[in-house]
């Protein structure tokens, strides 16, 4: 049987980002496939640390679960605790620094735009300059 009837259409409100912290602890461990003691655990560990609320509850995003579930597949790989810590630590780092990257090459494509370099010197790159102080 088919719904012919119109589909509404969704807005930014009906879609959640990734960061909305939505989902209580019981939900974020169906949806990673962990218990809700590893999640606590993870917490207390600093490993994934979800948002709370004003009566302290963890709230899950899916940025969380996500997380979540990239941690139970290092455990499984054989990492223990300190190690997924410091790789969690270090891709962090390493995505700030792509932003950072990404903004100074904005950065100089607009001042190189600005003031295009002037025509290359008529030096080879093979040629040898031979310097004398006199």
């Amino acid at each position: 049987m088919t719904n012919d009837l119109p589909r509404p259409e969704l807005s930014s409100e009906d879609h959640p980002d990734d960061d909305a912290s939505l989902y209580v602890i019981s939900v974020a461990a169906e949806l990673s496939g962990l218990h809700p003691q590893t999640l606590r655990q993870y917490d207390r560990l600093g490993l994934v640390s979800p948002d709370r609320t004003v009566g302290r509850n963890r709230r899950y995003s899916l940025r969380d679960i996500a997380s979540l579930r990239m941690v139970q597949r290092l455990v499984g790989e054989g990492i223990n605790h300190a190690g997924i810590k410091r790789i969690i630590e270090l891709e962090s780092a390493m995505a700030n620094m792509a932003i950072e990257v990404a903004k100074l090459r904005i950065e100089v494509d607009a001042l190189i735009s600005e003031n295009p370099p002037k025509a290359l010197s008529t030096r080879k790159k093979n040629d040898v300059i031979i310097y004398k102080e006199d």
